[in-house]
């Protein structure tokens, strides 16, 4: 049975328009493909663990191939445990919101724990850097208040979908498909109720070839 981890990262739950997508598309897939075991995480709900100077010390052991303590073994064992539940699955859903023009704080705290050398990706002077999650597709939601049309002033601002895709890449996705929920804020209720609809319809689409 395949599976599919399910990256939550907006705190909004119901009224969250990247969730309302993404849930979308997963309703589809499963008409489509009923033998599929879905993993939700929410990023905001669960207890991810600090990226701290105890983990960064165990990050540098590996790295000039030192011994842990008992203490640096212990935390880096979590973040292995989250590196392993990632590497896991077999697609990818993610929704996000645009905070500050980025991504939330806590999806970044996910990436920082899961974006490790050695684990999703690796180094060699002869092929520099090379990704180590491959052959996964990952289908993302994004929702931004505003409208950040590329090769605009506007799109100039948008530090969420090319920093994301752009770690996505680098740890080895090539098969990224993703539904833009904008604008959510800046033309009211009204316009953001029919974007947000009209983007449940193309998820909803996108989902059979998923």
């Amino acid at each position: 049975m395949k599976n599919i981890l399910f990256l939550k990262a907006s705190p909004r739950g119901s009224r969250s328009h990247s969730l309302a997508v993404a849930e979308a598309f997963i309703d589809a897939y499963r008409q489509y493909h009923q033998a599929v075991e879905v993993v939700p995480l929410d990023l905001f709900a669960l207890d991810l663990p600090p990226f701290d100077g105890l983990r960064l010390q165990a990050k540098y052991n590996i790295l000039h191939d030192r011994p842990h303590s008992q203490t640096e073994a212990e935390a880096w064992k979590v973040v292995e445990e989250w590196i392993n539940q990632f590497k896991a699955a077999d697609k990818y859903v993610l929704a996000t919101a645009m905070w500050n023009f980025g991504i939330p704080y806590r999806l970044k705290q996910y990436l920082d724990i899961i974006l490790q050398p050695g684990y999703t990706f690796s180094y060699s002077p002869e092929s520099g850097y090379q990704g180590l999650v491959t052959g996964k597709p990952i289908f993302i939601t994004y929702a931004r208040g505003g409208e950040y049309p590329i090769d605009s002033p506007a799109g100039a601002m948008d530090f969420q979908r090319p920093y994301l895709e752009f770690i996505l890449r680098f740890i080895g996705f090539k098969e990224i498909r993703r539904v833009i929920i904008e604008p959510t804020l800046a033309q009211g209720p009204e316009v953001a109720r029919s974007r947000r609809q009209s983007a449940i319809e193309q998820a909803r689409k996108m989902a059979e070839s998923f």
